[in-house]
């Protein structure tokens, strides 16, 4: 993996840590990223089945940009999820678009909404963003609960905007304003 600004990143939540991805992590994310629940609310940048050549290719920084604050989500010493904020460019460098996920063994315990938490107001300070947007699928209620639980505002709703496998769905359009870091 490239050396990033974001190496030696290390955010301490309860129960969990988030920091950066590691070669090492190689077999813990294909044991938790090849679930085709998992991938159900997710773009087709993360293919199911996930194979080790995915695996390899995303650690490499070729399926996202690993330059950005793209950190794994640790719980008991393993990666098991992932959580990113992508910045704008141009006119929109002071916004983000937020993306994550996490392994189904830790579904429904609230770990989300505490990664979320925790992660945002840090990755909004350290990349100077005002607005953070995030987009939910129709069928993942559970995604669009922990952005409402963390501040968030369904701004609209895109309808018919991603084909799936089992047809088209709407996508609902989540956004956080804080007030711009004055630096």
């Amino acid at each position: 993996m490239a050396p990033s600004r974001w190496d030696h990143v290390r955010l301490e939540g309860e129960g969990y840590a988030l920091r950066r991805w590691r070669a090492d992590d190689l077999d813990a994310l294909l044991r938790h990223a090849d679930d085709p629940e998992v991938v159900r609310g997710l773009s087709d940048r993360f293919p199911n089945p996930y194979t080790r050549a995915d695996g390899e290719a995303f650690l490499a920084g070729r399926v996202v940009d690993l330059s950005e604050p793209v950190l794994a989500i640790e719980i008991g010493g393993e990666a098991c999820g992932s959580i990113a904020v992508r910045q704008g460019r141009g006119e929109r460098d002071h916004s983000g678009e937020l993306g994550y996920w996490l392994a189904r063994a830790h579904w429904g315990r609230q770990v989300m909404r505490r990664v979320v938490a925790l992660y945002l107001p840090w990755a909004m300070q350290a990349l100077r963003l005002s607005r953070v947007q995030a987009n939910v699928l129709d069928t993942n209620p559970a995604s669009a609960r922990v952005l409402q639980l963390n501040g968030f505002v369904e701004e609209g709703v895109l309808r018919g905007a991603v084909r799936k496998p089992d047809g088209l769905h709407d996508l609902r359009v989540f956004g956080l304003l804080r007030a711009p870091d004055p630096r």
